[in-house]
């Protein structure tokens, strides 16, 4: 495989990548030439089709800061007296009760997250978490302040969507695999062969209904279905569209499962307003949805993986007009909106996102690292600006880079609000 190098801050990596150029013509896939990436944002690696195969919740500002999981204070925001009564579930079901102490901060983040300020912070109690066994007192903490977190906002935006007929969220979680068939590296949905992946796709279903009861769980496939690219293309545009048989080859596969279908879109250096239309075909069916991946939308002309991308609110709000319209058009049930989002500057003027009652929107973790690296991502990026509905990824290979076990079902549910999107990579 062709070696990528990426420098990233004092230090540089090198890892493997193959590129998939499959346009509508869908070629096969090839190696792709060394790309030198200068990724002083954040540390993110491009995957065999030009997504996010590699990366990390915005955060550790060097190796060492990532790889320190043991406890040990870099929790990127002041010190302060948070605590936390932590219980730990062992194995056997046993628990042992104990009360985490927050040491003082003594490494830097790369990105320092806003720190919670006025009497609700202050004035909140300890929240009562549990997590398995093994897990790190720093990861007891990251739980507790995103539950604190939560817990202290006074008004989270009221869902217009919620009560339509047929509307999915809340009623029901969505717990999906993420990927491409023509990559194994890019996510589960093609990592695995068909039946074996949606055999264990209904294992991680199973696990949240037991983690949480009273919440039906509807499974879901989600398809990179325009994949951004380090090669320009015939149009210049960095981006590989799926041909229409591949979509429609996991729509089967999502029918199989009695599974929901989402299509995901990576611009490149195109637009949300290039993407859509052709998809409208497949978005008007009653179970297929959206999501579009900000990291890839390359506004200032930079070549996908060299620099995290963006959308605007408006870009946000013109993909929800689009949905409407066709929820409207085919009289469907609200459709489902997922927006990637792992940086700050991944979303601008989110406060500007306007709801619809016939979109579901939702704002999704979508970084990866050890647990408390995540917990504070989706503090600092998806609960400090509240939209609608919020979403966590889970990332079999590269949350478990430092020894540590992926989140449990068990653990997410605790968090405020709990995420009602479930993406497995």
């Amino acid at each position: 495989m062709t070696g990528i190098h990426s420098s990233a801050g004092a230090f540089a990596r090198t890892v493997g990548a193959v590129l998939l150029v499959i346009a509508a013509g869908c070629q096969p896939p090839r190696e792709a030439a060394t790309v030198a990436r200068d990724t002083a944002a954040a540390n993110d690696t491009l995957d065999t089709t030009g997504s996010a195969y590699v990366r990390r919740a915005e955060g550790a500002a060097d190796t060492a800061a990532f790889a320190d999981a043991n406890g040990s204070a870099n929790s990127g925001a002041p010190a302060s007296s948070d605590s936390a009564n932590v219980s730990r579930t062992s194995a056997s079901g046993a628990t042992a009760s104990a009360s985490a102490q927050r040491p003082a901060d003594t490494t830097a983040r790369a990105t320092p997250p806003a720190t919670p300020s006025g009497p609700a912070s202050s004035a909140a109690p300890s929240p009562d978490v549990s997590v398995p066994e093994g897990r790190s007192k720093r990861d007891s903490l990251g739980l507790a302040r995103a539950v604190r977190t939560g817990l202290n906002i006074e008004s989270w935006p009221v869902s217009p969507s919620a009560s339509q007929p047929g509307a999915v969220l809340p009623h029901q979680r969505i717990v999906a695999y993420y990927g491409n068939p023509l990559s194994r590296r890019m996510g589960a949905l093609g990592e695995f062969p068909v039946d074996e992946m949606l055999e264990r796709l209904d294992r991680e279903v199973q696990a949240w209904r037991e983690a949480d009861p009273d919440t039906p769980v509807k499974p879901a496939l989600h398809l990179v279905a325009v994949v951004a690219q380090a090669d320009a293309g015939r149009d210049g545009k960095y981006r590989a569209r799926m041909a229409d048989t591949l979509v429609e080859r996991v729509y089967e596969w999502a029918q199989r499962a009695d599974a929901l279908l989402f299509l995901d879109i990576q611009v490149g250096l195109a637009s949300i307003t290039d993407e859509l239309p052709r998809l409208e075909k497949f978005l008007s069916r009653p179970d297929v949805h959206l999501g579009i991946d900000p990291e890839f939308s390359m506004k200032t002309g930079a070549r996908p993986g060299t620099r995290i991308g963006t959308f605007d609110a408006a870009d946000i709000n013109h993909t929800s007009r689009f949905l409407a319209d066709i929820a409207e058009r085919y009289n469907l049930p609200p459709k489902i909106l997922v927006v990637h989002r792992f940086t700050q500057s991944m979303v601008t003027n989110s406060s500007d996102i306007q709801l619809n009652p016939r979109v579901q929107v939702v704002m999704h973790m979508d970084g990866w690292g050890p647990p408390w690296l995540k917990y504070d991502s989706y503090r600092e990026f998806v609960l400090r600006e509240p939209v609608e509905f919020t979403g966590f990824k889970i990332f079999y290979g590269n949350d478990t880079r430092t020894g540590t076990k992926v989140l449990t079902a068990g653990e997410l549910v605790q968090l405020v609000p709990a995420p009602f999107y479930i993406q497995y990579q």
